[in-house]
């Protein structure tokens, strides 16, 4: 059998990735017209903490004692992980599965220009065009305006600008700080903000069907974490990133498949041009990279 390479292997951990979020996030929206926001994201959050948690353990890879810094970078990024988790899904319940899917493919050319921006990173006029005409791809989707836009719509952005923050965070990050250790951070605060969160509200009776769906949305999330951590440590990410998109096709399917849902003309325009454009910005990364990369002479 043929031996896959390194770049082969991170692909396929990228489409596993974004497979499993996408699988979690259609359970999340069936359950969620049955019962509270808030009771959903703890009941799935008290089994994905618990699942990591025990990983983490038995794979020694937590560590609790951090540099000031990167305590304070693990907070910023867990802050940002419970708002992204609490406006992403409450556009997800009140929205098609392929639309707010859509809006999130903007993230890796928001987090671009967030590093340009937040950190100085040079950006040349070929990456910001890319950056520009995928923002307009974007405003394809949320069509802005009196009978386009909605506040759902809008909570999809909010959560986009949190993921962006997010990553930034996490790049700042030293290598010290082990990925379970983060990971866990980010469960355990969508845990604990969600049982904060849910005190006043009523508590909703749990059938066998709907646990069963919470703990499938548990194990497809801790499968997405570990294959999102994975992928980061496996090929190339300039050419292993633009395998996320797939997300877009797994909700375009379950989004037909489970709801009857399919997105306008307009909207799915609007994808095309987001992950015509992602793609073209990491291919471009990768062109840039190879070319900077010393040209070793031939040994003797």
């Amino acid at each position: 059998m043929p031996v896959l390479t390194d770049n082969a292997r991170g692909a396929l951990l990228m489409m596993a990735s974004m497979a499993s979020f996408t699988i979690n996030d259609t359970f999340v929206k069936v359950v969620g017209d049955e019962l509270p926001l808030m009771q959903i994201l703890f009941l799935r959050g008290l089994a994905t903490t618990t699942l990591i948690g025990l990983l983490a353990w038995r794979l020694r890879r937590i560590e609790l004692r951090l540099s000031g810094r990167d305590g304070a970078l693990v907070l910023l990024r867990t802050g940002c992980e419970v708002g992204a988790a609490y406006f992403f899904l409450t556009a997800l319940i009140n929205m098609p599965l392929a639309n707010v899917t859509a809006i999130l493919q903007v993230l890796p050319l928001t987090v671009a220009l967030g590093g340009a921006l937040v950190f100085g990173e040079r950006i040349g006029w070929r990456r910001l065009t890319a950056i520009l005409v995928g923002f307009a791809g974007m405003l394809l989707i949320v069509r802005p305006g009196p009978e386009g836009f909605n506040l759902h719509a809008g909570y999809a952005l909010v959560a986009v600008a949190m993921v962006t923050v997010r990553d930034l965070a996490t790049r700042r990050m030293s290598s010290a700080v082990p990925s379970l250790t983060v990971t866990l951070a980010a469960a355990a605060g969508v845990t604990l903000f969600a049982a904060l969160a849910g005190l006043g509200q009523g508590w909703t009776p749990v059938t066998g069907r709907q646990a069963g769906l919470i703990g499938a949305s548990a194990v497809f999330i801790m499968g997405g974490y570990l294959c999102s951590v994975l992928v980061m440590r496996v090929g190339e990410v300039a050419v292993v990133a633009p395998f996320r998109y797939t997300g877009l096709l797994w909700a375009l399917v379950l989004g037909w498949a489970v709801f009857g849902d399919w997105p306008a003309p307009l909207t799915l325009l609007g994808a095309a041009i987001i992950a015509a454009t992602g793609i073209y910005t990491m291919l471009r990364e990768a062109r840039l990279a190879r070319r900077a990369r010393p040209v070793v002479p031939p040994s003797r």
